[in-house]
């Protein structure tokens, strides 16, 4: 009776869920029994990351039939395993089914697809799906488009030959092996974009010999193991207009002459591949109505000349190459040019006069990596991004820089700059001058609403104090102004910078105290790093010191989803944030800034007082660095509860009492340091501990254990937890404040790679 009751009161609730969501989902004129598939499919997943309206609104039914045509299902919206007996697959009036960007990890694709018929999208891409296509996929004869891109998909091409609709084929980006099938290019006559890029593809394409027609339009195969044998078919197919051939490993260089049949191509990508000088000249007879053009790493030695006739080009990338000598001033007069990468070749200075890019039409502009000597250009009037770090460039930034209205992003580090800074700073988004000879002070003209991001003009010779009118920079999250002659107190008014989250003032003439007059904590909104070594602070650090700092109290992922910290939102460039690392007692320099951690670094002032058992409370930090200060008493206890930390240097204090024996079960802790205290007892014998040098641990006149030659055993040595009764009162505080600072979280630790600007040279 009560089951039976469940189940009236179960048909009911989803009768009534069914009625609602025809008002107001996506399902206005679908069927009940259809409806109870979808609500099936859905109950088969984790979808907690979306709800009923997000999930139906991708819904669309026959308004004759009530039967479902369409299923889009959102972004990230189910998690689990894709089964062949799935209620998806009794939805056999399906036309158009798009599940990509879900989790499906370790699901095979179903062969129960087939039962899909009248299928004419199907989109499976991003979905972590594994094993091979099944055969049944060839009877979806009506599909006119299949995706299946980036998924962990493997064995050999996938049997499409019934597929004689077929416009569109994406398997892009698995892990497919063999050959391409004789009938995929040649028996589909509708097919006009094929995709297979970053596969395990090899052999060649074979063609008929007698005249074939095809409607192919786009071809993208880099990133496989072709032979060489694979271009000459290529240039048969005479209707394409975008290739992509980049990486292909073929054993002898290319030569551009072979696509001179290709008369309609506007995109053509041939980075990674080791091309022919004889391609390269005049005579190359390549397409005129390029549009994108890339030719990165591809072993070129001087300027092609080919490219003055390519009136239409826009986008041109020849980075990575080897080309020496002067920029051609030719380059310049192509009318559509809007996007140039030169970088990392052996460039070094500009052919024409010093305004010979001032009225080019190009908008991203990246020198970066050259040899370039002696002034500056004058950027074009258009500018948007330009870069032009790791140069020699001298002389001053012009002034003329503030008169491009469009210019963002400006990255001139690493050059040898000199003069003083211009005064539009709050002009751009982005502005990197790090490592120059740059005086004076920065200029205190920072307005209301700028729109500034990342300010780095560290390594350099300022002096004075910072602005205040950094304040209204309200959208700054990364500013680094180390190893510089700024002489200042600490400057607590960047609290008021709501997005704040890396302020680095390192090696410079900083002063005073570090905590507020009312001895309270310290808590930037979303400080995910502060970096203030080897200044002059001074005074004691109050026990709620670290309580509030919400970007580092817990471990939380950036919102964007991005791995470094950077500009991501302009389309046709990325710039990610860099630092100099003092990690694990080595010294990095400029290291990517990962999202994922946060580090304090205080070390080389004259800090005095017990460090605050808040301190535990910053879970996701990585690393710390409170070394060569004056502080005094035991170290916190509440260490131990820092699980992310693998970096800590505690070394040239007067700490006193012994190491908490909790620091040997932090299991991620690769470096340790307390050398030259008054540390006693037994040193912990984790395995973290153990492990490190005997020098970690040296001049603390009564420790003993290992990694030190002196034992423990016949001595008057003291337990380890001897100091923990005197810690209790901070203890139960830390307890406290652990109530007030829960839920919040981001942190920073930093990768290794090398990377300011990169600029997005192909589109897609």
């Amino acid at each position: 009776m009560i089951t039976m009751s469940y189940m009236c009161l179960h048909f009911l609730l989803a009768l009534l869920l069914s009625s609602v969501l025809m008002i107001n989902g996506g399902l206005a004129g679908c069927r009940h029994h259809q409806i109870k598939s979808l609500l099936h499919f859905k109950n088969e997943f984790d979808s907690r990351s979306c709800n009923h309206s997000d999930y139906f609104n991708g819904v669309q039914c026959d308004n004759t039939t009530g039967a479902v045509t369409k299923l889009q299902l959102p972004t990230g919206c189910f998690t689990g395993i894709l089964k062949p007996n799935s209620s998806l697959f009794e939805l056999h009036h399906l036309r158009y089914l798009n599940l990509s960007h879900n989790n499906f990890t370790s699901s095979s694709l179903p062969s129960q697809f087939s039962n899909l018929n009248k299928l004419e999208v199907l989109s499976l891409s991003s979905n972590g799906f594994t094993g091979k296509v099944p055969s049944s996929i060839s009877n979806l004869s009506l599909l006119s488009s299949l995706d299946i891109s980036q998924n962990e998909l493997t064995g050999s091409f996938p049997l499409v030959h019934n597929l004689t609709n077929l416009s569109i084929l994406n398997v892009s980006y698995n892990h497919i092996s063999g050959n391409i099938p004789f009938s995929l290019l040649i028996m589909k006559p509708l097919l006009s974009i094929v995709d297979l890029t970053g596969n395990h593809l090899t052999g060649s394409i074979d063609i008929p010999n007698s005249s074939f027609s095809s409607k192919l339009e786009s071809l993208r195969l880099g990133g496989n193991e072709f032979d060489a044998q694979i271009l000459e078919p290529i240039s048969k197919y005479t209707t394409l207009k975008d290739l992509d051939l980049f990486s292909l490993n073929t054993s002898y260089p290319i030569d551009l002459r072979l696509f001179s049949s290709l008369k309609l191509l506007t995109n053509l990508r041939l980075s990674g591949n080791q091309l022919s000088p004889a391609g390269l000249t005049s005579r190359s007879n390549i397409s005129l109505n390029l549009e994108n053009l890339a030719l990165s790493g591809c072993g070129i030695t001087q300027f092609p000349n080919f490219l003055t006739s390519l009136q239409s080009l826009e986008l041109l990338d020849i980075s990575n190459n080897q080309i020496k000598g002067k920029v051609p001033e030719w380059l310049w007069n192509l009318p559509r040019l809007r996007t140039v990468s030169l970088a990392n070749n052996y460039l070094t200075s500009f052919k024409g006069r010093g305004d010979v890019l001032e009225n080019s039409s190009v908008r991203i502009l990246d020198l970066a990596l050259n040899h370039f000597t002696g002034p500056l250009p004058m950027p074009p009037l258009s500018i948007n991004l330009l870069s032009a770090w790791n140069n020699t460039f001298t002389g001053s930034i012009p002034l003329e820089i503030c008169n491009r209205t469009s210019l963002t992003v400006l990255d001139l580090s690493y050059n040898n700059l000199t003069g003083t800074i211009p005064p539009c700073l709050s002009n751009f988004i982005v502005v990197n001058l790090r490592k120059n000879n740059l005086e004076g002070s920065l200029p205190d003209m920072f307005h209301d609403g700028a729109s500034l991001r990342t300010l780095d003009v560290g390594y350099n010779r300022l002096t004075g104090k910072l602005p205040r009118s950094l304040m209204n920079c309200s959208s700054l999250k990364f500013v680094s102004l180390d190893h510089n002659k700024i002489k200042d107190t600490f400057p607590f008014w960047l609290k008021a910078l709501p997005d704040l989250q890396a302020l680095t003032l390192r090696s410079n003439k900083f002063y005073g105290p570090i905590s507020t007059h009312d001895k309270g904590p310290l808590a930037f909104p979303k400080l995910r790093i502060l970096e203030i070594s080897d200044n002059n602070f001074t005074g004691s650090l109050p026990p709620s010191f670290f309580v509030n700092w919400k970007a580092s109290s817990s471990l939380q992922t950036d919102e964007g989803g991005r791995i470094y910290m950077g500009d991501y939102n302009n389309p046709y460039y990325s710039y990610e944030d860099t630092l100099d690392l003092q990690y694990k007692g080595l010294f990095m320099e400029q290291g990517k800034v990962l999202t994922s951690y946060a580090t304090i670094d205080f070390s080389r002032n004259e800090l005095q007082g017990r460090i605050p058992e808040s301190i535990g409370l910053l879970k996701a930090l990585i690393a710390l660095n409170l070394s060569n200060n004056l502080f005094t008493g035991p170290i916190p206890l509440s260490l131990a509860n820092v699980t992310e930390l693998e970096s800590l240097d505690l070394s040239n204090n007067q700490l006193s009492g012994t190491i908490p024996q909790g620091l040997g079960s932090l299991s991620f802790l690769a470096y340790i340091s307390v050398a030259h205290n008054q540390l006693k007892g037994e040193i912990p014998q984790g395995t973290q501990i153990i492990g490190q040098p005997k020098s970690s641990f040296e001049y603390n006149a009564g420790l003993c254990g290992l990694p030190l030659e002196e034992t423990c055993f016949g001595t008057s040595a003291p337990p380890i937890q001897n100091h923990e009764k005197e810690d209790e009162e901070e203890e139960e505080q830390v307890l406290n404040w652990k109530g007030v600072t829960a839920g919040y979280g981001l942190g920073v630790l930093f990768g290794l790679a090398i990377a300011h600007v990169t600029v997005k040279t192909y589109k897609r």
